[in-house]
């Protein structure tokens, strides 16, 4: 792998700045496209791009692709917290479906062997019943805007590398957390350290989550493969948690006391639909869990950090980013 040139989209968000970081510290080739701008301190010697790859123009897209062997993407819009957009569903498909399947064509016409896809849980839906996780062969079902972008974007890299030589390689994710964490994971980390009550104590449920760190290790795997893991694969740690350890964890792993309160569960629902927060509560209340089995079969990836540890790294990039 070591004349390999691997592009990385999205390098600016969360996973991709790990994913930056893990090939500048193993001397890795790559060239790495940002959206808005490349950050300051970024070794110089990196071939870094800035490109908006939703509207970017063929001769454009040849040219990033130039010599790549490999493409990880990344970028894209991600579920949106407080939604601004005029349009959601357009400005999801521009910047999942559209961008994606300009750079499969792209990748198509460059030759390269491997095409690396984040896609999300959500592709298949909102919940899981207990003891039966998402599989790679389940039929999907998404649920919002989000999800419908998520999946638009497997079945455009699907098609565009239809008969070709390129393996396209699909990745859901559960929530990924670790240092540079945001979303949902953040404004835990932030209501816990706060020293908000939380009413979860009731909560009995199993949720796949995955350490960016054992993200980033299937990435490699995929990419060390002999024979490239082409379809869908599901990416976790090895244990689910339930709401109430997850809380417990994290709290141990900031340092702070932990305060939970015994509220039934259909009553967090109930209040939820009056106050129109039933989406993140269905978050809180159910479970969300995968098989990986399928990756783990084709690569012989593991899962090497557990959740204390994912969670340790996590809290020390949190205690340092507020100057605790």
């Amino acid at each position: 792998m070591a004349h390999d040139l691997i592009l990385v989209t999205g390098a600016g968000g969360f996973i991709g700045h790990a994913l930056v970081a893990h090939l500048t510290a193993g001397g890795r080739a790559f060239r790495a496209v940002y959206h808005h701008r490349i950050p300051h301190g970024q070794p110089p010697h990196l071939d870094n791009v800035v490109a908006d790859l939703g509207s970017i123009e063929d001769a454009a897209a040849d040219a990033l692709l130039a010599d790549v062997t490999a493409v990880v993407h990344l970028a894209g819009r991600a579920h949106v917290l407080a939604e601004t957009a005029p349009d959601p569903e357009a400005a999801f498909r521009i910047a999942n479906v559209v961008a994606t399947e300009k750079l499969a064509r792209a990748a198509v016409r460059a030759g390269v062997s491997q095409f690396v896809l984040a896609s999300s849980v959500k592709v298949n839906g909102e919940a899981t019943l207990p003891g039966h996780p998402f599989t790679s062969s389940d039929t999907p079902a998404p649920f919002d805007a989000y999800a419908r972008s998520k999946l638009g974007a497997e079945s455009a890299l699907l098609t565009a590398c239809a008969g070709t030589a390129v393996a396209p390689v699909i990745l859901r994710l559960p929530l990924v957390y670790g240092p540079g964490v945001g979303g949902n994971f953040a404004v835990l980390l932030d209501a816990i350290a706060r020293g908000r009550s939380l009413p979860v104590a009731s909560v009995r449920n199993r949720r796949s989550l995955v350490a960016v760190g054992n993200l980033i290790d299937a990435v490699d795997a995929v990419l060390a493969a002999k024979a490239a893991p082409t379809g869908v694969h599901f990416v976790a740690d090895a244990d689910s948690v339930s709401v109430p350890d997850l809380a417990r964890a994290v709290a141990a792993a900031i340092g702070v006391p932990l305060e939970m309160r015994r509220v039934p569960v259909p009553l967090l629902r109930l209040g939820a639909a009056l106050l129109g927060r039933g989406a993140r509560v269905r978050r809180l209340v159910d479970s969300l869990e995968v098989d990986t089995t399928s990756l783990r079969e084709a690569t012989g990836w593991r899962p090497r950090q557990s959740l204390e540890e994912g969670l340790a790294g996590t809290a020390a990039w949190w205690r340092l980013r507020h100057a605790i």
